[in-house]
């Protein structure tokens, strides 16, 4: 499998759909799933924000992650088993486009000063550092189309090394 985080905004989604499209892999927004299958486990009030349940999606994501060929989203990325993922991309955006990107989705006031602060500090991409090896975390540039072009062509080319080295 596939990892993509980064702090929201920072264009996970876009290319893990267009990724998946190319590549003939499934995509999956942790978020989206959380939403359908209400695997919460509480309500955050300072964030207005429901809880994520950690157990819960690995439990329903176990199986198609066993099959392969799966592109995970999500912000985080602490509680996912380290046997999922070949390689993990932590999606990086300078500040200003992504106050932009966050304000234009209706963030405010805290919510969108700590995300902020998150991508100032590095803060995803230092979890990723540590909840999985150094060598298969990588981290992407965000912020112009043409980044996302280049990203794509980049991963694609990793996926078909891989596909050789592996089969």
């Amino acid at each position: 499998g596939v990892l993509f985080s980064g702090t929201p905004g920072v264009g996970k989604t876009t290319l893990g759909k267009e990724l998946a499209a190319r590549a003939g892999m499934t995509y999956i927004n942790v978020g989206d799933m959380a939403k359908e299958g209400e695997l919460y486990e509480g309500f955050d009030e300072e964030y207005d924000c429901p809880i994520l349940d950690e157990d819960r999606v690995i439990d329903e994501l176990e199986d198609k992650m066993s099959e392969g060929g799966v592109i995970i989203d999500y912000h985080g990325c602490d509680f996912f088993p380290e046997r999922w993922f070949h390689i993990v991309f932590v999606l990086r955006t300078e500040n200003s486009f992504l106050y932009d990107r966050l304000e234009s989705r209706g963030y405010k006031g805290k919510k969108l000063q700590d995300n902020i602060q998150c991508e100032i500090f590095q803060t995803l991409y230092e979890e990723a550092m540590l909840s999985y090896r150094e060598e298969i975390v990588h981290q992407l540039p965000s912020n112009t189309p043409e980044d996302l072009e280049r990203n794509l062509d980049q991963i694609m080319q990793w996926i078909e090394q891989w596909m050789k080295d592996n089969n």
